[in-house]
């Protein structure tokens, strides 16, 4: 009998080993209530956290987003561990109703699911959202480290620059520390519970509002702005269309002259596409004179408009810059620009095409015409 139990005893300690056993089968399912999550990065995985009021009807709009693994409503922001429902819902905790949301980056941005967020709430109501007053229902981004931060209070800057709301825009942007899901009946409850959730959303006066904001159809494309409609030609039909300048320059990650380019000092009103796509870059209210000689930024004309890769040519480490969807060479990017940003895009002219602001209607970039008034 002993023998059998060392026999047995060995094979589980084998099996451990091998990873087979593991403590996470001992775990309760996720969506119990009580359990603390926490932003995971397996297999390449990101995490978002937004909070929008009521966690029933702002679970949708993101689980069906091509690219989102799975959305949790939960709880955040408060002081006390493993809260209930009942202790959130009387406003004593100091936690908001919120979502978590996991995502592959490489299918959908993290800026994509900002505009998402922000087709879903009313900005600009401090006290809580639609039908629910109180801290606990306010709408909040939970930035999970810099680069979120960066582009969360990037988005919130352009939604206010835009004109859209004659009010404040009050969500704020807040650290996140520890994510508690709600009991397993709040999960999916708009799939549990359909006529209930529709008769509690229309209630709400969410979706009226919504419309009334952004139109018939609040919710944005899943497909990242732009997806489809810039792309980059073939390398035939570029060496037609540019010069040998701009070829050298976007395809090659050439480098034009210092102060003989076209926007080294161009100071008139507009934005900046990329010549090879036409896919909006820059911005004339970010552009500075930086005393390089070429056209330089402070800041993207939205957080996903462009790509950085490390660049360890010329025996140094710098930033290079690329435009997202035709993956042209731009410049790089420096740490010694003004504020806001500290940052310093640094562009060459022959990457790049003017839209002076009274052409941006004409030439289908009227959605940038509100950057200038």
């Amino acid at each position: 009998m002993i023998e059998t139990i060392k026999i047995i005893m060995t094979i589980i300690a084998m099996f451990t080993f091998l990873g087979l056993i593991t403590s996470d089968s001992m775990n309760p399912p996720e969506g119990s209530a009580g359990q603390a999550g926490q932003p995971g990065d397996a297999a390449g995985l990101e995490t978002a956290t937004f909070a929008g009021g009521c966690f029933w009807c702002m679970e949708a709009p993101f689980e069906k987003l091509d690219g989102v693994v799975k959305v949790v409503a939960g709880y955040t922001g408060g002081q006390v561990a493993n809260p209930t429902y009942e202790q959130v819902s009387s406003g004593k905790t100091g936690h908001v109703e919120a979502i978590q949301v996991t995502f592959k980056p490489e299918k959908i941005s993290y800026s994509k699911l900002l505009d998402v967020f922000w087709h879903q709430i009313d900005p600009t109501d401090a006290g809580g959202s639609f039908v629910d007053w109180g801290l606990q229902y306010r709408s909040v981004i939970f930035y999970q480290n810099e680069e979120q931060k960066r582009m969360a209070e990037a988005s919130k800057e352009t939604l206010e620059k835009s004109g859209r709301f004659d009010q404040p825009i009050v969500t704020e942007i807040i650290k996140f520390d520890v994510f508690y899901p709600a009991e397993e009946y709040h999960q999916d409850y708009y799939k549990k519970n359909p006529i209930r959730y529709k008769f509690y959303r229309y209630r709400s006066g969410r979706d009226q509002y919504l419309e009334k904001v952004w139109g018939k159809d609040p919710d944005p494309e899943p497909a990242d702005p732009g997806s489809g409609k810039y792309s980059r030609p073939s390398d035939d039909e570029l060496k037609k269309r540019l010069t040998p300048l701009e070829y050298s320059v976007t395809q090659d990650k050439g480098t034009e002259p210092a102060f003989h380019n076209p926007y080294w000092d161009n100071k008139k009103e507009g934005i900046y596409v990329d010549i090879v796509s036409g896919e909006p870059l820059f911005s004339s209210t970010d552009k500075f004179d930086s005393g390089t000689g070429w056209p330089s930024f402070t800041k993207p004309i939205s957080p996903d408009a462009v790509v950085e890769k490390p660049d360890r040519s010329l025996f140094m480490t710098r930033t290079e810059i690329r435009s997202r969807y035709a993956d042209s060479h731009l410049g790089h990017v420096f740490d010694d620009g003004p504020p806001p940003t500290g940052l310093r895009y640094c562009m060459n002219s022959a990457a790049l095409r003017f839209v002076a602001k009274e052409d941006l209607e004409k030439e289908g970039y009227g959605d940038y015409a509100a950057l200038f008034k």
